[in-house]
């Protein structure tokens, strides 16, 4: 067995206003080795995007005083689909300036309250000068450059509607719709700025496709490598819920578990590949600034 990562950390995301413990709100499930190697399964509730970053901050730092290395996966897009970057009018590597920009404009309190919605609007603006391509919002939110429902169409000529790995994985949420049930563009908005930070604060963490490829890896591959962050689909699998469990508990459980039994099996590195035909000019793509979906 030449198993890649020694502990798997799941995270269902959430871009609530409020405070929020249960259902739709944070969950952290981490499968992590004991003394005798065996997969131990523990999970957390924060109620803030700042007591959850705080706390993966600690599980990860733990981790690396133990030399283990560890997969993150993230369930909100860790990328926009190609030409989002040149489009902001945002210089250097896309991936990079895109994190980098959202760092600096979304502004996340202690108490969950946060602007996402005005950054979207102000993306829009200099984006398209008009409501697109974000969309979704409630009432009290609603600009000239942010409308409730989408009122632009995506063509040839604009932005895609959803990436590469959306598509792969039938995905019915583009990264633009921000409200509503089903959304996950919100989620990606606040969720990127704390992926940067990690990346900034951790020794060795790097992010899937961007900093490692879109190919398949061993650990050999991850000689100076801590974590590594990528983004899940949780709702691939078909999950039980067991002992009461919420559906986002479940969902981090079942998938963590599922990747930690790949590698026990040798067969985890072989995703980081990717499952889909991808040509040339997609991998491209793929790995500069649209990311992609492990498992797909």
């Amino acid at each position: 067995m030449s198993r890649i990562f020694d502990n798997y950390i799941m995270v269902d995301w959430s871009a609530a206003s409020k405070p929020n413990t249960g259902n739709d709100s944070i969950w952290i499930g981490v499968f992590k080795r004991d003394v005798r190697l065996q997969l131990r399964f523990e999970y957390f509730n924060p109620p803030t995007r700042i007591a959850a970053y705080e706390k993966l901050l600690e599980l990860l730092q733990a981790f690396a005083k133990r030399d283990d290395k560890t997969l993150l996966g993230f369930d909100f897009g860790l990328g926009y689909p190609q030409g989002t970057a040149k489009a902001l009018k945002l210089e250097g590597t896309p991936q990079k300036a895109i994190y980098d920009f959202l760092s600096r404009e979304i502004k996340d309190k202690p108490d969950n309250s946060n602007n996402r919605f005005s950054v979207a609007a102000m993306m829009n603006r200099i984006i398209s000068g008009t409501a697109f391509p974000f969309w979704g919002c409630p009432p009290r939110d609603v600009l000239k450059t942010l409308q409730p429902k989408k009122t632009v169409p995506h063509t040839n000529d604009t932005l895609a509607e959803m990436r590469i790995c959306d598509l792969a994985a039938k995905a019915t949420s583009p990264v633009w719709k921000l409200y509503s049930p089903g959304s996950v563009g919100s989620q990606t908005l606040t969720g990127i700025p704390y992926v940067n930070k990690i990346l900034k604060e951790i020794s060795g963490a790097k992010l899937f496709p961007f900093d490692i490829g879109f190919k398949a890896i061993d650990k050999g591959d991850l000689d100076d490598v801590s974590v590594v962050i990528t983004e899940i689909y949780p709702s691939m699998l078909k999950t039980k819920a067991i002992d009461g469990e919420t559906k986002d508990l479940t969902q981090v459980r079942a998938i963590g578990e599922y990747f930690a039994t790949l590698d026990d099996n040798d067969k985890l590195g072989a995703l980081f590949g990717g499952l889909a035909k991808i040509d040339e000019n997609q991998k491209l793509a793929i790995e500069s600034e649209e990311g992609w979906v492990l498992g797909f």
